[in-house]
């Protein structure tokens, strides 16, 4: 399966793709209701397909939900269907059910067998209309489904699908997707092995020494970001007909607020994808410590969420895809800060705050995050096994 994504041209005909959204919003919401409704009088989970019958028959009522085709509404029901499903299995982790969406902030619909026909070079007929996009690349393949979606800044892109043969062409890991089942050996460039520690003062810590600071990107924009965001705040909402300008300038404010933010997020992955490329030109087998991100943003926060080392990660695993190199994730619970490089001597305790410590037992002196990356490394390297590599290397032999 390959996820291909195109900008739609702006033209006065995207508002009906538009009120198409915010009718899926509206089905939604109504689903969620009757799910509540459901469980408070009897006591159980609507059914799929119970719901998808209900739903058809009250779009033959409601003008305004038929804008939405019945692919797209099936296609709400079982997100919502997945979500419960999800939610009844993980509960206890703390994943709670779907709830209400403001019709505003509803963000796409699908469709899948019908709805849709492409009519060549960069067009395409969403129900009874043409719209063009941007056609950045080839759409080979069968298409499976098409998506629209719909941006904070009411920008409208066109996801497909397509069920095609993987041929290695660079798109964000987020829009594309590899068969489970396809594992591409190891080819051997480099003949290297390196173990990456990650960090809050230091971004990437590399066995071979090498530190790799982050920019920081939200750090540095902070002040813009507040400065648009007061902006945003002081603007007063419109309640009434007479007061259009004042709408009007709050929602160029919360625009001109979005833009910061998606400058940010774009500078971010522009920098992930080089770091990924050159981290993969380097090295054949990159060793990384699964970590719990989640209880990392919980202890904090922002520092977090500026690093976003889940994004890196996922960006790098598709660039070591399509490079035939292989990224290794060591067990969690492994120490590799407490333990000795040298000797292998684990320590019983070592507070954050130690960057540097002696070993008792050969008493070789090991930075904290130095150390932690020559165990991944090592680590790492003992899982791997000689038939994921496709030309035997006595460099990752060893």
């Amino acid at each position: 399966m390959k996820t291909l994504k195109f900008k739609l041209y702006q033209h006065k005909r995207n508002r009906f793709l538009k009120r198409s959204i915010n009718a899926a919003g509206i089905i939604y919401n109504h689903c969620i209701a009757l799910h509540k409704r459901y469980y408070r009088m009897w006591g159980k989970h609507l059914p799929s397909a119970k719901l998808q019958s209900h739903i058809a028959k009250l779009r033959k009522r409601k003008e305004f939900w038929q804008l939405v085709g019945s692919q797209a509404v099936q296609d709400i029901c079982q997100r919502i269907e997945k979500a419960y499903q999800l939610f009844f299995k993980h509960n206890k982790k703390g994943v709670r059910p779907p709830g209400f969406k403001k019709v505003k902030k509803y963000k796409s619909f699908t469709l899948k067998q019908a709805g849709y026909k492409f009519l060549g070079s960069n067009r395409v007929k969403i129900g009874s209309r043409v719209y063009q996009f941007w056609k950045s690349r080839e759409i080979e393949g069968t298409v499976k489904t098409l998506t629209i979606k719909r941006t904070p800044l009411g920008e409208l892109f066109m996801v497909v699908v397509v069920l095609t043969k993987f041929d290695g062409t660079e798109t964000d890991p987020a829009d594309f997707a590899l068969d489970e089942g396809s594992k591409p050996e190891v080819e051997v460039k480099t003949s290297k092995i390196a173990g990456f520690d990650f960090g809050l003062r230091t971004f990437l810590t590399c066995s071979n020494g090498a530190e790799i600071e982050s920019p920081q990107f939200l750090k540095q924009s902070l002040k813009i970001l507040k400065s648009a965001s007061r902006h945003h705040s002081r603007k007063v909402k419109g309640v009434s007909f007479g007061d259009a300008t004042r709408t009007a300038n709050r929602e160029r404010a919360r625009k001109n607020l979005v833009r910061k933010y998606e400058d940010i997020s774009n500078r971010r992955r522009d920098w992930f994808w080089k770091l990924a490329h050159e981290l993969t030109d380097k090295f054949d087998i990159l060793c990384f410590e699964t970590l719990n991100l989640k209880g990392m943003q919980r202890l904090w926060g922002r520092k977090i969420s500026d690093l976003a080392f889940g994004e890196f990660l996922q960006i790098l695993e598709w660039v070591a895809k399509k490079k035939n190199k292989l990224v290794v994730f060591i067990d969690q619970w492994y120490p590799s800060s407490k333990t000795c490089s040298q000797c292998g001597h684990v320590l019983e305790k070592l507070d954050l705050s130690v960057r540097e410590w002696r070993c008792p037992s050969c008493q070789s002196v090991n930075g904290r995050d130095e150390n932690a990356a020559k165990n991944i490394q090592a680590v790492g390297a003992s899982t791997v096994s000689l038939g994921d590599v496709r030309q035997a290397s006595p460099a990752i032999a060893a």
